[in-house]
């Protein structure tokens, strides 16, 4: 069995991961196991410099019952976060210059550029550690480095986290419940305001390729939602709101889009710089609706943004029961001796699945089963026999 082992977490935070590192951290030292937290995700293995104290100060913390024991009493990550991927760094850490890594050519819109593959770096790091397995926290982007990681023999156990819940082979990441509650409770309030004003509300939030938040969300406030995996027709879509504002009292409607959703004819727009996993900032699309509303319907709109307020503060109960037997099934994984395993929830029941191949890509609706595509609102029927999160992995 492990005698140590390391925790990180990467990509954007959500309420639930504190509650995570806490468990581990006590599991660990009732199995007389060192737990040690690298800091700043991936970037805590590429960049640690073990000859350097302050190198060490700042990525390496061990972690015990002591320094753990209120963590989990607030949201986001007490290890700290980042989304660097060693397969794909755009520049090299200062004390490896000099060495020979991978080198990748790309070009992306017209640009050319450079990636060098450290993971050669990363192994030398937890060798040098002392450590037998690693436990990663992370949606299908850290993920998919975690994957990584076990193809090049390292142990590891996987942990999925983001609000979009679209990671593969789960029902369930830590942080969806207490964004879609957030989202929920935002849309509810808000309604005083677009009603005072007789206007169509218009609600963006989170999900880059899938749209479980936004569904989710419009499916407990009974409103129409457009997500990354339908293109909806832009003139239906400007009726049915107004038709909806018109028979309500209130003189008001309300529209929930998913970051990632386009109609037909409109192609996202994408600003600044690609992360290390290849993904751009989204130019807002409940802009671009309400600039389409005001042209063709003439009403006023009010566009509000719900991303990461929902995704900050303590997590809901549900986030915290799943974070809590998340990592301690984690723990279970580590004493059986498994690697290339993630938790997760299975037919509505937890379960340790594959770390997901990366080529699959994120999880999607299923349109069928949970979209209706003639109205543009959840699919609310035939719900009997499936689990609590209405659908399967």
């Amino acid at each position: 069995m492990s005698k140590r082992i390391v925790i990180l977490t990467g990509g954007g935070d959500v309420p639930g991961l504190n509650a995570v590192i806490k468990q581990v951290t006590y599991r660990g030292a009732a199995m007389k196991l060192d737990v040690v937290g690298i800091r700043r995700g991936w970037e805590g293995l590429t960049h640690l410099n073990r000859e350097d104290p302050e190198s060490e100060k700042r990525y390496i913390l061990p972690l015990t019952p002591m320094n753990t024991r209120t963590i989990d009493r607030t949201g986001g990550t007490f290890l700290h976060s980042s989304r660097t991927n060693p397969a794909k760094m755009k520049a090299i850490p200062d004390h490896l210059k000099g060495l020979t890594f991978p080198v990748k050519e790309s070009e992306k819109d017209g640009k050319k550029f450079t990636t060098y593959d450290v993971t050669t770096q990363v192994l030398k790091n937890l060798e040098s550690l002392g450590a037998d397995t690693v436990i990663a926290i992370g949606g299908d982007d850290t993920l998919s480095y975690a994957r990584r990681l076990h193809d090049e023999g390292v142990k590891v156990i996987a942990i999925p986290k983001t609000m979009d819940n679209d990671v593969q082979n789960t029902e369930y990441c830590i942080g969806f419940s207490t964004a879609i509650t957030r989202a929920e409770s935002a849309i509810q309030r808000q309604r005083t305001t677009v009603g005072s004003h007789e206007r169509i509300g218009i609600f963006r939030i989170f999900g880059r390729d899938a749209g479980y938040t936004a569904l989710y969300t419009a499916y407990v406030t009974n409103i129409r939602c457009c997500i990354p995996e339908f293109k909806v027709n832009l003139d239906k879509l400007i009726s049915l709101l107004v038709a909806d504002k018109r028979s309500n009292p209130s003189n008001y409607s309300l529209v929930l889009l998913s970051e990632g959703a386009e109609w037909e004819g409109y192609k996202t727009i994408h600003i600044g710089e690609a992360d290390a996993y290849g993904h751009q900032k989204k130019m807002n699309v409940g802009d671009a609706l309400a600039a389409e509303i005001k042209e063709r319907a003439k009403e006023e709109t009010i566009v509000s943004d719900l991303t990461y307020d929902l995704r900050s503060g303590d997590p809901d109960f549900t986030d915290k029961l799943v974070a809590c037997t998340y990592g301690n099934m984690a723990m279970d994984a580590l004493a059986e001796g498994q690697s290339g395993k993630m938790t997760g929830i299975v037919n509505g029941c937890f379960d340790m699945v594959e770390i997901p191949d990366p080529k699959l890509g994120p999880r999607k609706v299923d349109l069928g089963s949970m979209y209706n595509t003639d109205r543009y609102r959840p699919n609310y029927s035939n719900k009997r026999g499936l689990p609590i999160f209405l659908c399967r992995a």
